[in-house]
């Protein structure tokens, strides 16, 4: 069975979506040509990257994000600041941060690493930094248009309302030639049990 690429988010609500649309439209104006733009119905809270897992693992994942969600209840969130890695003098990506209840945020995520390195999924070497990826810069992008854009990201602000946080979801990645296509393949509310 052909394995399956996956990671575990939060997903965003509609409302959330469209803000980021009209985001995303206001810097292309100003932005260099090398920056290859997320799809904001692609845009995600992503918890962790899995890569290819076996088709017959999924049930293990999910049955891990439910135990990993025991004892979180829902919480609110909401999508606040711009910024980008590495930094603006070599800006890499561009990215949406997260504010709100980031404490729960972080237990649930570190409860995932910890249940799923027992499933042999390594925890990650980086520190968990909650945020939305809007663009990747391309490698063919020259420095002076990474500090230019680095520059343009730093003096802009946004700000968008709450976000409910009430599930994980189980996505797939499909890679295709005009970007990764995202899917459902299991879902785990937060209840608090």
């Amino acid at each position: 069975m052909e394995p399956v690429r996956s990671f575990i988010a939060i997903e965003l609500p509609d409302e959330l979506k469209q803000q980021l649309t009209r985001l995303e439209t206001e810097l292309k104006k100003d932005g260099p040509p090398g920056v290859k733009w997320v799809s904001p119905e692609s845009i995600h809270l992503t918890l962790k990257f899995l890569g290819n897992i076996a088709a017959d693992k999924i049930e293990a994942v999910t049955g891990v994000m439910t135990e990993s969600a025991r004892g979180i209840v829902p919480f609110r969130l909401s999508a606040r600041g711009l910024g980008v890695f590495p930094n603006p003098k070599r800006a890499q990506v561009v990215w949406v941060g997260m504010e709100g209840d980031l404490d729960q945020l972080r237990q649930l995520q570190k409860q995932l690493e910890a249940e799923l390195d027992r499933l042999g999924f390594p925890p990650e070497a980086r520190a968990f930094t909650p945020h939305l990826t809007l663009a990747r810069l391309r490698n063919y992008a020259s420095p002076e248009e990474r500090q230019r854009f680095g520059r343009l990201i730093a003096d802009r602000e946004f700000s968008a309302g709450d976000i409910e946080v009430e599930s994980l979801s189980l996505m797939r990645s499909q890679l295709t030639r005009s970007g990764a296509v995202y899917s459902r393949l299991s879902s785990v509310r937060l209840t608090g049990k």
